[in-house]
């Protein structure tokens, strides 16, 4: 695992400074089974993110790729800038909160726009505190989550 840690980081790393960002990157393991790497702030934090996160997703199955054909044990890779992604899902979970609100009051089923599998992660996480049952639908890009009264 220490040897995929330490891969995956170098391989970041080499990366970015491809793109004259010269920075340490901090790497860890989530559970064993995720690597994450988490990228300081610097002034590429927009380019790096991208759009809702895209580059940071792409950067993720770069590395991810990267460490499947070294054939190394551990490939799962989590890419954050500048805490973008921690800051997101607790944007995302107060907004969810007022859906779960909606949906107790209302008693009635809430289908959301469609989202990521991290978004949809954070969704959950929140419904399944408040008691609310929640459900993700769909295919592919418009996999979504319906939010249902709990009987």
């Amino acid at each position: 695992m220490e040897d995929s840690v330490r891969y995956a980081k170098k391989y970041l790393e080499d990366m970015l400074s491809f793109f004259g960002l010269n920075t340490d990157i901090y790497a860890t393991t989530e559970d064993g089974e995720v690597i994450e790497l988490n990228i300081p702030s610097t002034h590429l934090n927009g380019f790096l993110i991208g759009q809702r996160g895209e580059t940071m997703r792409a950067l993720q199955f770069i590395v991810s790729s990267a460490l499947k054909n070294q054939n190394y044990p551990c490939t799962r890779v989590n890419v954050d800038v500048a805490d973008y992604k921690r800051q997101r899902a607790d944007r995302l979970a107060k907004t969810a909160e007022e859906w779960v609100k909606q949906v107790v009051d209302s008693g009635k089923p809430y289908e959301l726009h469609p989202m990521n599998a991290a978004d949809r992660r954070v969704i959950h996480r929140v419904a399944a505190d408040a008691g609310l049952a929640s459900e993700s639908v769909g295919e592919g890009r418009s996999r979504h989550i319906v939010l249902k009264p709990s009987n």
